[in-house]
């Protein structure tokens, strides 16, 4: 069977599509950038923004477009958007946990899924005074975490994920849930981690 015909694989893409515009929504809400690298889209009918830069568009368009087969699979756990201090110590998370379902079989509702997706767009923006202020020299990147490791002597899709050197908290961090969302075959949850109270200073 043609995995991208799957019900795996219409999944996969649009998990791939919500991720490229939710990522692009995090980064756009952090401030981090002026206003103008961003312009006004519509992505299931409903106000989002779209890098207007070049390479930071390429950036989170390439990234998650290169866990499109592993999402296939169910490799992949979770993707996660990393703000880190000057010192590589992270100083806050948006983690989506992703589940395929690799045994659903049935035809695929894209009209349910995308219903059920869109409500992390208007929720997002809601959840801004949860979120941590940034300093001036911070740096960010996109995560991905894999239930197991592709082999990049087997994958060519392998060979553009390296390990990241953004270093780990050493308490567990302190979570805070955003949205939530199952329907068949694919579930998402995102939330955001914060430094536990009791995390050393860097």
């Amino acid at each position: 069977m043609d995995r991208n015909r799957s019900p795996q694989g219409e999944t996969a893409q649009i998990l791939v599509e919500f991720l490229e515009v939710a990522i692009t929504s995090v980064v756009f809400l952090k401030g981090i950038y002026p206003s103008g690298a961003f312009e006004r889209r519509r992505y299931m009918n409903v106000v989002v923004q779209r890098a207007r830069h070049p390479e930071l568009q390429q950036y989170i368009h390439s990234s998650v477009n290169g866990l499109l087969p592993f999402i296939q699979k169910g490799l992949v756990e979770r993707v996660a958007v990393i703000f880190s201090d000057s010192n590589n110590l992270p100083i806050e998370r948006f983690v989506f946990k992703i589940n395929v379902n690799q045994s659903y079989g049935s035809k695929l509702e894209e009209a349910d899924l995308e219903f059920s997706l869109k409500s992390f767009f208007i929720k997002l923006p809601l959840s801004q005074s949860l979120m941590k202020v940034l300093p001036p020299d911070c740096r960010w990147e996109i995560t991905a975490y894999f239930r197991s490791i592709p082999q990049s002597g087997t994958s060519k899709d392998a060979e553009i994920w390296v390990p990241t050197d953004t270093q780990q908290w050493q308490q567990a961090p302190l979570i805070t849930p955003i949205k939530s969302m199952s329907s068949e075959p694919l579930g998402v949850q995102l939330y955001i981690e914060h430094p536990s109270l009791s995390e050393p200073e860097a």
